[in-house]
C-alpha cells in the first residue's frame, strides 16, 4: 500500500525562488519513497512525497513557512494510487 502526499504553497510576492530553496532544505524525520518539488507560474510551489504507508498512516509531511514568506495558507492533499 502507498499514499502520496501533496504540499502546495504560493510564495509571496517576488519571493518564489526563497520558497522554492525553503522547501527543498525541509528535511523530514523518516525518508520518503520519493520526493519532487515543482514550481509554476504565480509563485507557486508543490512537493509531492510518496510513502510505502496506508492512506491514513501517521507520516511526516511538510510544515508550513513562515507567514512572511506565503501569500495564503498551504493547501494539502493525500492521494492513494488507483490500481489498474
Amino acid at each position: 500500500m502507498s499514499v502520496a502526499l501533496m504540499w502546495e504553497a504560493r510564495a509571496a510576492d517576488g519571493r518564489g525562488a526563497e520558497l522554492v530553496a525553503w522547501a527543498r532544505g525541509q528535511e523530514l524525520p523518516a525518508v520518503p519513497l520519493r520526493r519532487e518539488t515543482f514550481r509554476a507560474p504565480g509563485e507557486r510551489v508543490l512537493v509531492i512525497t510518496w510513502w510505502d504507508a496506508a492512506y491514513d498512516a501517521d507520516v511526516p509531511e511538510l510544515p508550513d513557512p513562515a507567514a512572511g514568506l506565503v501569500s495564503r495558507p498551504v493547501h494539502r492533499w493525500r492521494f492513494e494510487p488507483v490500481e489498474d
